[in-house]
């Protein structure tokens, strides 16, 4: 038997219509929207994320052991190690959600497709709200040596900025910080590829009026003031990131910001659309999206990762 017969010109929300809401398709393109946004999936290890199901999982990581190096003597044998994968784990226990309704007017009336609209506005949204969380996470849980007025586990004489002694970013000093940031990462060991510094809107002006303006630095023909892009710099990928955690200081009184930089081994990050519905709306002509992300963050290597307090002077 044939079903009910809709008018001419009414939107169709039924399974097969291009104009309907169809979970699995819309949680797709927007996880999709997502990872081609968000600074933390270019920085981060995202290899986890398919072992996602609920809020409140676990994803179990093993991490790489180091392996002992020892002097050799002919004739004098060897000693077999049995290297030991240690576990980190990492826990899906943060959430976002968002929900909104599709009134049948304002579809028959958009000129534009509904679901690609609104999906790629809700990926940015959730960008900036996923960008917000790891920032003000991520941090926190940089090893010691790797921030503060005597960073630098071999020097102990480099200032990365403190609360009430901020770093006074200018357009003479920032690649001398950028440098500064480098050497830290350095003393560390840490491997000079996959590494990154997010810095924020203001630093980045800084930083193209600075001497960077001079194409020889950045050993290429064009600089990065000309094409406006920032690119590789003392080995760091360039990220501008205007979601980092900014803080009044309460010493200076300035906004400071907490910088985050080091190598993409020492944060891993996993997010999934776990829930996506549409329901009739009980009060309207229409229907009620709604949507849930999870998804975790962790530090798996403090000393691959560092942390810059400042403020522009």
């Amino acid at each position: 038997m044939a079903g009910p017969t809709r008018a001419v010109g009414h939107p169709d929300y039924s399974s097969t219509s291009a104009s309907g809401f169809i979970p699995s398709v819309w949680s797709g393109k927007m996880i999709e929207k997502l990872y081609a946004r968000t600074a933390f999936a270019e920085v981060a290890n995202t290899d986890y994320e398919g072992a996602i199901k609920a809020h409140g999982d676990s994803v179990q990581i093993r991490t790489t052991p180091s392996i002992v190096i020892n002097d050799y003597e002919v004739g004098g044998g060897l000693t077999y190690e049995k290297p030991v994968s240690s576990k980190v784990e990492l826990q899906i226990d943060q959430a976002k959600s968002f929900s909104f309704e599709v009134n049948n007017v304002d579809e028959h009336q958009a000129d534009i497709k509904l679901m690609n609209n609104w999906s790629d506005d809700a990926g940015q949204q959730m960008k900036i709200a996923i960008d917000k969380n790891i920032s003000a996470y991520a941090y926190t849980e940089v090893a010691a040596e790797n921030a503060g007025a005597a960073a630098g586990v071999e020097s102990g004489n480099i200032n990365l900025g403190a609360a009430g002694a901020p770093v006074s970013i200018t357009k003479a000093n920032i690649l001398d910080v950028l440098v500064d940031c480098g050497t830290v990462l350095d003393e560390q060991n840490v491997p000079d590829e996959n590494r990154y510094i997010m810095l924020p809107a203001w630093m980045n002006g800084m930083l193209k009026k600075s001497d960077l303006r001079d194409a020889s630095i950045m050993g290429d023909a064009t600089s990065a003031f000309r094409n406006g892009k920032i690119g590789m710099l003392d080995r760091f990928t360039v990220y501008v990131n205007n979601n980092m955690s900014k803080v009044v200081d309460g010493t200076t009184a300035k906004q400071c910001t907490n910088i985050i930089f080091g190598h993409k081994k020492a944060l891993t990050f996993a997010s999934q659309m776990t829930e996506m519905d549409t329901l009739p709306n009980p009060n309207d002509f229409g229907q009620l999206v709604r949507g849930l992300n999870v998804f975790g963050r962790k530090v798996i290597d403090p000393n691959a990762i560092g942390h810059l307090y400042a403020q522009a002077g």
